[in-house]
């Protein structure tokens, strides 16, 4: 073997461990990102989130999830069965599985390509060989590495942010649904005080002792009551549905349990200083957004870097002719910037930088609004709904106790006595309205400090009592 043999084999030899060395860095983590996203949807809920297993029964929920069933939901229980049950979520987290292949793919430089060619003249036959490297994709493998890193980081950021919108909607159906559940036993209960009052009436009118305008009164009432437990019947349906879907529930497990009433109001209300701070930092879009600009420009260095030489490929190769010894050399092929120079590629980059800054000063604006109007809501449905519970449902009470009486001492009429426990049952729905309220405007708030910000929070008027028109 000679020196001129010996070089270029062992160069070949070199690349070759090089790229073992290479290939065997770029690897797949043991959790494929799951571990960081729970313990950012952990922080924010309170829960933690997991991939469900594959294989023909990974739509039955697992039998934690059934254990959860067994018992009446609390809004943390359901929160957990959403976050370990929702296909949709399920998808995101798969999602991560994808970004992660794309951060093994750039740490590993393309496979080396051979080519063989064979030419024959007469007697004589002419062989070439050749194995190319891609030295280009070598060189900015580290680049190309801290690119796909950021993005399977911001894939983590998402799949956090939805499991985290998620735990939200999960809350906020789960109080209109058990509000919905408490508004039908209400409505369910002026329906008997109707009826009952038609009934009177009709009694009353047959021997003469209630005219045919009151009589008319009743019985619209009771009309319209009728018709008020039937709408209230759907909205509680549609609010089981919906926190149903939300947990991805079928089947048998649809027959979960709600309570028979909201949780209580706390204490007293929170006070959160500085708050537009802490949604700066907490906030899973801003950090989103953040990140996207940090990697957009990662990619402008990189679209500078190969500007002028997309393509250099490297590589060893021989060359074989009857009665002449083999020649051994290397060859490298180079792109010539000679039609396209990249500099629209270059100002496409930094178009995208740029509109990347302006979205993330946009979100930031967005999300400091968004915050103090959430603790604005939170702040005024809280005093509200103690309003109701120390003020308005009381004196309700007690005008219902001084009604009844004066009816037992017949100062009062039946009607009188009617109207009032209509009047009182209204007075309670509207109560249930504002401490329900209340717990969505505190979810809401939670999404627009930890998550993306949730939906603005409507303070509805108290819809007027359903005996306003029929006074005796």
């Amino acid at each position: 073997m000679t020196k001129k043999q010996f070089i270029p084999r062992r160069s070949a030899l070199a690349v070759g461990l090089l790229t073992l060395f290479l290939t065997g860095c770029a690897t797949f983590s043991a959790d494929g990102g799951l571990d960081s996203v729970s313990s950012m949807t952990n922080k924010r809920t309170g829960q933690t989130v997991k991939l469900s297993k594959t294989g023909a029964d990974s739509n039955a929920p697992s039998d934690a999830v059934k254990t959860l069933l067994e018992k009446p939901l609390t809004p943390d229980t359901a929160v957990q069965i959403a976050l370990q049950n929702n296909k949709g979520l399920q998808a995101s987290l798969a999602e991560l599985g994808v970004a992660e292949a794309d951060l093994v793919q750039a740490g590993r430089i393309r496979n080396p390509s051979f080519s063989f060619g064979r030419m024959r003249g007469g007697d004589d036959v002419e062989i070439e060989r050749s194995v190319m490297f891609d030295l280009i994709g070598i060189v900015t493998m580290p680049v190309r590495s801290r690119i796909e890193g950021r993005r399977f980081e911001q894939a983590k950021l998402q799949a956090a942010s939805q499991a985290v919108q998620l735990a939200a909607d999960t809350r906020q159906a789960y109080f209109n649904a058990v509000a919905a559940q408490q508004t039908v036993k209400y409505m369910e209960q002026v329906r008997e005080a109707a009826d009952a009052g038609a009934e009177l009436s009709q009694r009353l009118a047959k021997v003469g002792n209630v005219s045919k305008l009151d009589q008319a009164r009743e019985q619209v009432f009771y009309a319209d009551a009728t018709a008020q437990v039937a709408r209230a019947r759907h909205n509680a349906v549609a609010a089981r549905e919906q926190l149903t879907r939300l947990m991805g529930l079928w089947g048998a497990n649809t027959a979960f349990k709600l309570p028979d009433r909201l949780p209580d109001l706390p204490k007293a209300p929170r006070d959160i200083a500085n708050i537009e701070q802490l949604a700066m930092g907490q906030r899973l879009d801003v950090q989103m957004a953040k990140r996207d600009a940090h990697a957009t420009a990662s990619a402008l260095g990189l679209t500078k870097a190969t500007r002028f030489i997309n393509v250099l490929d490297a590589g060893y190769t021989n060359k074989s002719e009857t009665g002449s010894p083999r020649a051994n050399g290397y060859e490298i092929e180079l792109e010539l910037p000679i039609f396209d120079w990249s500099g629209a590629r270059t100002t496409r980059a930094e178009a995208m930088y740029m509109q990347s800054v302006h979205r993330t000063a946009d979100l930031a604006i967005r999300a400091r609004s968004q915050v103090r109007e959430a603790y604005s809501a939170y702040r005024t449905t809280y005093d509200l709904a103690k309003h109701y519970q120390n003020e308005v449902v009381p004196l309700r009470k007690k005008i219902s106790d001084e009604v009844l009486l004066r009816y037992n001492g017949m100062l009062a009429s039946v009607f009188e006595l009617l109207t009032d426990a209509r009047d009182q049952v209204s007075s309670v729905n509207a109560a249930i309205e504002a401490q329900r309220d209340f717990w969505i405007a505190e979810t809401a708030l939670q999404a627009a400090i930890n998550g993306t910000g949730g939906n603005s929070v409507e303070i509805r008027s108290a819809a007027p009592s359903e005996a306003g028109g029929a006074e005796h």
